[in-house]
């Protein structure tokens, strides 16, 4: 397959495996045998990798995958504290572990700075293969294994001698070990919206044309939720909003579902009768990026929203905002209208998100996420809820602030 195909899926399709450890145990020549390339550089120097390299690749039967190379734990100095906070930044959108180390480092395989990222992703739930490298070195010791095996973590051995045939045959191995620790759903990933209707029913997909619409083409969110539907041997019908009123009047039956970009769900839910489902692309991504009950309680905080509440708007995308943009215009005005008075609004974009300072804000409301993969919006919600502060994200926080909340979250009763 080439890299073009390789590259086509987006971020968010792609299963996330970070590569954590000291610095000078081998991560880069682990990445650079998984990969069959030089995707990171490697050197006898500690610290050569410095922020996260990433290399996205097929990794048959997985799929698409994301390799994401990190600074060792263990940096020094202020840039390397730095460096240390890149790498644990990595621990949130992390679906599957690779800890790599070696008894010939100093201090052997397991010292406290292995047993910190053990914690940081059994915390999370996240699947851990433990990998001893440079075992031609130093083979790994009892007491090692031990604690491995009471913690139950998999571990595999790999060699750092060099020739194609041993880098072959260590590769087939770590791949082997990686997919024997991966849940089964992340190879059935669920579905975007045609487990809401019967078989063989239609949904409208309405889709409004403006200023911030791509020209020449739809959004990822809409075009996924079409390949969804097709994969599910279902129909459906793409209209613009000024569209969905005469096309509801001639199709019969009526479709089974009406999902809509959520700017657009006042007008929606206008048009669409009460007898059909209504709920917007947003929504089913809450559903498909994170804990969907999580987020329908968040949701229900904004019904203390008053004059002077503190709010949150996190955007995964970095875009330059155009006319009416919905993080930054839309949502805020709506935010004023239901509460009565000014709301103090702070926006955060891409991986940037303000940990430290969560406490602060009274809720926040995150995009749909739709570049993202769903373990960094289940880590959003975990800080969220440690902070005790609630999470809601644009789709459930429109359709609460214009009214529609419950007819919005319907179609989903006994889906999550």
């Amino acid at each position: 397959m080439s890299d073009t195909t390789q590259q086509a899926a987006p971020k968010g399709f792609r299963l996330h495996i970070g590569i954590f450890g000291r610095r000078n145990v081998g991560k880069s020549s682990l990445l650079n045998t998984l990969t069959r390339q030089q995707s990171s550089i490697v050197s006898e120097q500690a610290g050569t990798t410095t922020d996260p390299v990433e290399k996205p690749m097929e990794l048959l039967p997985v799929g698409p995958v994301l390799f994401i190379d990190t600074g060792g734990i263990d940096d020094t100095g202020p840039l390397g504290e730095l460096r240390i906070q890149k790498t644990k930044d990595v621990f949130d959108r992390t679906e599957a572990g690779l800890i790599v180390s070696s008894e010939s480092h100093s201090g052997g395989a397991l010292t406290s700075y292995e047993k910190d990222i053990i914690g940081e992703l059994q915390k999370r739930s996240i699947p851990v293969l433990f990998v001893f490298n440079k075992t031609d070195l130093a083979v790994p010791k009892a007491q090692t294994l031990e604690y491995l095996r009471e913690n139950k973590i998999p571990f595999i051995a790999v060699t750092s001698a060099g020739g194609s045939g041993s880098a072959a045959a260590a590769r087939g191995a770590l791949i082997d070990a990686l997919i024997a620790v991966l849940p089964e759903d992340f190879l059935t990933p669920p579905p975007i919206l045609s487990d809401l209707v019967p078989e063989g029913a239609m949904t409208v997909l309405v889709v409004p044309v403006d200023k911030e619409a791509p020209k020449g083409r739809l959004i990822l969110p809409q075009v996924q939720a079409i390949r969804d539907v097709l994969d599910a041997h279902q129909s459906c019908i793409v209209v613009q909003d000024a569209q969905l009123k005469d096309i509801l009047a001639r199709v019969n039956p009526p479709p089974a579902l009406v999902v809509t970009d959520s700017q657009a769900f006042e007008q929606v839910a206008q048009y669409t009768p009460p007898a059909i489902p209504l709920t917007s692309f947003s929504i089913l991504f809450a559903r498909q990026k994170g804990d969907f009950k999580s987020f329908i309680e968040g949701t229900r905080a904004l019904a203390y929203l008053k004059p002077g509440s503190k709010v949150l708007i996190a955007e995964a995308c970095t875009h330059h905002p155009i006319g009416e943009d919905i993080g930054t215009v839309k949502i805020p005005n709506w935010l004023r209208r239901y509460a009565g008075g000014e709301v103090a609004i702070e926006q955060c974009q891409g991986h940037d998100f303000p940990l430290a300072r969560l406490t602060d804000f009274d809720i926040v409301i995150q995009c749909g996420a739709c570049m993202w993969n769903r373990r960094e919006i289940l880590s959003r919600q975990m800080h969220c809820r440690e902070a005790g502060v609630p999470m809601t994200n644009y789709g459930l926080a429109i359709a609460f602030l214009l009214g529609i909340f419950e007819r919005a979250v319907k179609p989903f009763e006994g889906k999550y």
